[in-house]
């Protein structure tokens, strides 16, 4: 199966041989694959020489470990042009994803001095705080938080906050229309909260992106902030 032979290390000849095992999917999403002893014996390579190039494969995403069980053949990652406002869904849609989206809260509540002072209002203000679940084939996806003004869209949570795109219900609703986004993204690990929102251990990596909206009076009139599961998704940018 290997080439001992070859000048090519043993090591460089497993790890083309998994990678070519996954990309012709003669092991698929959810397969457990050969022990490392079944492996080792199988190529005539070490046991430390398999542990390495499945860590190396781990730790790309392409392979989980469960301790006790084995190792498996992970899911695809979705590849998205960006996750930028209004961006994703209709990526997920576009490429024949099933996804659907849970409501958690829509409540109007005292804004912090910080995000009253960001949106250029009067301490105190109210402001609607909207948290949903994206589900991609059922399971948890991302994790959405906005905080909108109520001055500037009243009525807000009475509207369909589960069927319809919040950007699309700004603009057509309150003329509230991005001009341009003030944006970060980041790694964090998910908080005990999250975790359990998200169906993954605390601690797990997640992607972080927040977003300030500005309309086209140059004010902001939306602070978001998406978390997405880190080994669902892998962002793919060009320059």
């Amino acid at each position: 199966m290997l080439d001992h032979s070859s000048s090519k290390p043993l090591y460089v000849q497993l790890e083309e041989l998994i990678r070519e095992k996954l990309e012709k999917e003669i092991w698929v999403s959810g397969d457990l694959i050969p022990s490392e002893n079944e492996l080792s014996k199988e190529c005539g390579v070490s046991r430390m020489t398999v542990r390495n190039v499945i860590t190396k494969l781990v730790q790309e995403g392409l392979l989980f470990r469960i301790p006790g069980k084995g190792t498996y053949v992970s899911e695809p990652k979705i590849i998205a042009d960006t996750l930028s406002y209004a961006g994703i869904r209709e990526q997920l849609e576009k490429m024949g994803y099933e996804v659907t989206t849970k409501l958690l809260e829509a409540a109007a509540k005292t804004g912090t001095k910080e995000m009253c002072d960001v949106f250029e209002i009067e301490p105190n203000s109210l402001l609607y705080t909207i948290k949903r679940i994206r589900y991609v084939r059922n399971e948890p996806f991302s994790l959405h938080t906005s905080y909108i003004p109520v001055e500037l869209a009243p009525g807000l949570d009475k509207l369909n906050l589960v069927n319809e795109q919040l950007c699309t219900i700004l603009s057509n609703e309150y003329g509230l229309i991005r001009e341009h986004t003030q944006e970060t993204l980041e790694s964090v690990a998910a908080t005990k909260e999250e975790a359990k929102l998200l169906n993954i251990p605390i601690h797990h990596p997640l992607l972080l992106l927040q977003d300030t909206i500005i309309g086209k009076n140059g004010k902001p009139f939306e602070i978001s902030s998406v978390l997405f599961r880190g080994e669902k998704i892998k962002l793919r940018l060009e320059f």
